[in-house]
């Protein structure tokens, strides 16, 4: 079962499962006039922005996160579809059910992706690609929509074989080929590693991971923080980091990893804002507020920054929050020189929760 403890000479198998344009991919099955038509989700091109484009739109070079007018101007056919949230977290409740077929080991980042460590599984297989395999059969069969899968021995290979052959691919990343794979992998193609930090490394000489592998984990910290020694690492394919299952948790949250680096307040203010509209809903579905509002921030250089302001009563109103969060980040703007990641967190809550309850969006 996958309740087993793993023995210390025994080489996790993991498994990460990537939807393929998941909010795209469940727009034109629930509207089949959609299918094969450029589509992006979100909040259409006079306003907002893009959540997720269709692989139709992709070719045209749409994006996620990219400001709607501009993605019409790519694509001046594009159809824009508002988002329907309470649908998607409905279908990722189906996919996660899938998981729990296999193993009970389920590391959730969205709700399209997440780790599975079947090192030990349910179905008492030992070839995790079999199980890969089986996992994508089984998710097209429930809810009609295709995934991509990564296979290896650690989190960070897992996630970057997910995303070398989609859509609907299957990618397995042995350890005997994770020195050579590493080496000749493009940085931009390095999970953790984003356009700032990607245009930085290059700057330096530092274009494929065997340029990565020549520096010292003393330089790559002097220049890169703390991630440097987490760059060190990971071109060395060591990534010891477990999948970590889900647990009952005191908090309530969601969070934005920023397609690139801001630094300007306003730049970041419009990113609060829809955060805080997403935040407010995520509250108001759970019907769970908190006496504590909590901002994070994390780094260009990977450092995570947080931020509270505490009542002795729940904050039950969206304005009040907007308050919050607003005056957390205005009295933090000096702590940064720009961030890659904002979120949101509730916490000393109504109610304790018994599900994964931070969730990632890419509005």
């Amino acid at each position: 079962m996958s309740g087993k403890t793993r023995s210390p000479d025994q080489q996790r198998k993991i498994i990460h499962i990537d939807m393929d344009a998941f909010y795209a991919s469940v727009e034109q099955r629930d509207f089949p006039h959609l299918k094969g038509k450029p589509i992006a989700v979100g909040g259409g091109e006079n306003r907002g922005v893009t959540t997720t484009a269709s692989y139709e739109a992709r070719k045209f070079g749409v994006r996620s996160a990219m400001p709607g007018y501009k993605a019409k101007q790519l694509c001046p056919q594009l159809i824009f579809m508002p988002p329907r949230f309470d649908v998607y977290k409905q279908v990722s409740d189906q996919i996660r059910s899938v998981f729990r077929n296999y193993t009970d080991i389920i590391e959730p980042l969205s709700f399209d992706e997440a780790f599975l460590d079947v090192t030990e599984n349910k179905k008492g297989e030992e070839i995790a690609t079999y199980l890969a395999q089986a996992i994508k059969t089984e998710i097209k069969a429930v809810t009609e929509l295709s995934c991509s899968a990564g296979v290896s021995y650690c989190k960070f290979l897992a996630k970057v074989a997910s995303d070398m052959n989609k859509p609907d691919g299957l990618t397995v990343i042995k350890p005997h080929q994770a020195e050579a794979f590493l080496e000749e992998l493009p940085i931009s193609k390095f999970f953790g590693v984003g356009k700032v930090t990607g245009r930085k490394m290059a700057a330096l000489g530092i274009e494929f991971g065997k340029d990565l592998k020549k520096w010292s984990r003393f330089d790559l910290v002097e220049r890169f923080g703390k991630a440097g020694s987490f760059y060190y690492d990971i071109v060395r394919g060591i990534d010891e980091r477990p999948v970590k299952a889900e647990r009952v948790r005191k908090s309530l949250g969601v969070e934005r990893t920023l397609d690139e680096d801001l630094a300007e307040m306003d730049d970041i203010l419009p990113v609060l804002e829809r955060l805080i509209d997403l935040f407010f809903k995520r509250l108001q579905k759970a019907d769970n507020f908190g006496r504590t509002i909590t901002l994070k921030l994390k780094t260009h250089e990977f450092q995570t920054l947080t931020r509270s302001q505490s009542r002795n009563y729940f904050v039950k109103d969206q304005n009040e929050i907007r308050t919050i969060a607003i005056q957390l980040l205005e009295s933090n703007m000096e702590a940064f020189e720009k961030i890659r990641l904002i979120g949101l967190t509730a916490s000393n809550l109504e109610d304790e929760l018994e599900d994964d309850a931070q969730m990632a969006f890419d509005f």
